[in-house]
């Protein structure tokens, strides 16, 4: 394996960029300054990154899905019912699970992968994650109500701050949210809060994904650029 694919097996950084880091210096293979990015790695070979020792990552999956309306966010169902692994199938070998939760009627963006520590990090409140949804209500959505929303609703777990709220298309009924906090089903709890049944519930963007591409039911692997970038989330 090249070293610059080496490098960004490690998930130091893309290829390109650990082409560069290579160049530059910063890569040694077995104590030794290797200036090219084309030295094929062998077995035993120590690389080291800034003076740190970098070994290849278990074969990790990443998995961004379109997950349709009734679809559970779960590996398996004692129910029965379909999940979003059913989805999947035999077309990944590797046992992978949701990152977060949509629930059953929610559809939208859904990332699966067996990286333990990716997931705990896109999980946890400090990183304050952005995710896109387009809401649909059972009736037109009042100016009064809307900049209450702006302002922060106070839930019975505190108070529900959204980074964006606006009107979809002029329509009163539809709009896009986006917020970066992660409470159980806190978008419905919003609009129900102040008396709106959401109709439809969609996620059309998290952590810097869009659904760009994916047919709802389908999924992709993410790239290794889109890799790069959700582990120096921030």
């Amino acid at each position: 394996m090249r070293l610059n694919k080496y490098l960004a097996h490690c998930g130091i950084a893309a290829r390109r960029q650990s082409a560069e880091y290579v160049k530059q210096g910063l890569v040694t293979v077995n104590g030794e300054m290797e200036p090219n990015p084309g030295y094929p790695v062998q077995p035993g070979d120590e690389v080291k990154f800034k003076g740190q020792v970098v070994r290849l990552e278990e074969q990790k999956v990443y998995i961004l899905m379109n997950k349709p309306k009734d679809v559970i966010t779960t590996s398996s169902d004692e129910k029965g019912r379909k999940t979003v692994l059913d989805i999947v199938g035999k077309k990944v070998k590797e046992r992978i699970f949701p990152v977060g939760r949509l629930d059953r009627q929610t559809s939208g963006l859904l990332l699966l992968t067996n990286d333990g520590d990716l997931a705990k990090k896109l999980s946890h409140p400090s990183h304050k994650v952005q995710k896109v949804y387009h809401v649909t209500l059972d009736k037109p959505f009042i100016k009064n109500d809307f900049e209450r929303v702006q302002k922060g609703l106070n839930l019975e777990d505190g108070i529900a701050l959204v980074d964006s709220l606006h009107y979809i298309e002029g329509r009163k009924d539809e709009l896009e949210i986006s917020l970066h906090i992660g409470k159980n089903r806190i978008v419905r709890r919003i609009f129900e809060h102040l008396g709106y049944e959401v109709t439809k519930l969609d996620r059309t963007y998290y952590a810097g994904l869009t659904k760009k591409d994916i047919g709802r039911g389908h999924f992709r692997h993410l790239t290794e650029k889109e890799v790069i970038m959700l582990k120096h989330f921030k």
